[in-house]
């Protein structure tokens, strides 16, 4: 067994022996789909933002989006973990690199992404009826790939740089709550106040649910799809380079 397929495995072994985590990973973000998004089209009906388009439709990208979120940020919380604890010093002395350490994680969280992912199109298309670009599917599952990863980077430098278990909490909860909502994923912005739209254009993840949308039901431009999507890679290199930076301290 090679060093990143036993750390694919312990990672497995750990969310089989907790199943809140398998819950959160894969099917919490769909319970956003079932009550949130099935309320908020009662409520306001359809078309929502064009002709055709109602809010299942408009959300499915949000909770792919929410998703690639939280599960990265929850695989993050493991690399605390096991530093809080001493695992993390007890596997250097392994013949385990750090590289294969941070790549067996990365790794399994995509993997994780990947399932949920095809879960949650599948179910969007036979309970939701929701009529995607089948074509840009590929689209769609880099997205998923290039943001988790990215979103796991950037939880990683909190992970690696965090002492104590109540401030590492703290900030992924705020982190968590002005991502979330400074952003495209609950509404669009056009009828928004210029401040929030400008503070929502800047947010990494308002630029993956772009990609999303634009993946799944072909709302938007390919060109400010493009430009997202470049802007979304460099803070992905930039997160990995600091929390490779930030493994390479850990004595």
């Amino acid at each position: 067994m090679t060093a990143i397929d036993a750390m694919l495995y312990r990672e497995a072994k750990i969310r089989a022996t907790n199943l809140i985590f398998i819950f959160w990973d894969v099917f919490f973000p769909l319970g956003y789909m079932l009550v949130f998004g099935v309320g908020v089209n009662a409520a306001l009906g359809s078309p929502l933002i064009t002709e055709g388009l109602d809010y299942n439709a408009f959300f499915l990208a949000s909770v792919l989006g929410m998703a690639s979120f939280g599960i990265a940020s929850n695989t993050s919380w493991s690399f605390f973990l096991d530093r809080d604890n001493g695992i993390f010093f007890e596997m250097l002395t392994y013949p385990l690199s750090r590289s294969a350490y941070m790549l067996g994680k990365v790794l399994f969280t995509l993997l994780v992404s990947l399932a949920q992912t095809i879960i949650t199109l599948a179910l969007a298309a036979a309970l939701f009826h929701v009529q995607m670009r089948w074509e840009r599917m590929p689209v769609v599952f880099l997205a998923m790939i290039a943001g988790t990863a990215g979103w796991f980077f950037f939880y990683s430098i909190f992970a690696l740089s965090t002492r104590r278990n109540d401030i590492f909490n703290t900030v992924t909860s705020i982190l968590y709550f002005v991502f979330l909502f400074a952003s495209n994923m609950f509404y669009p912005l056009e009828p928004l106040p210029k401040w929030f739209r400008g503070a929502a254009l800047a947010n990494p993840i308002t630029w993956q649910i772009d990609c999303l949308r634009w993946g799944t039901i072909g709302l938007g431009s390919a060109h400010r799809v493009a430009l997202e999507s470049a802007g979304f890679l460099l803070f992905a290199i930039a997160s990995f380079l600091y929390a490779a930076h930030c493994l390479r301290r850990q004595e």
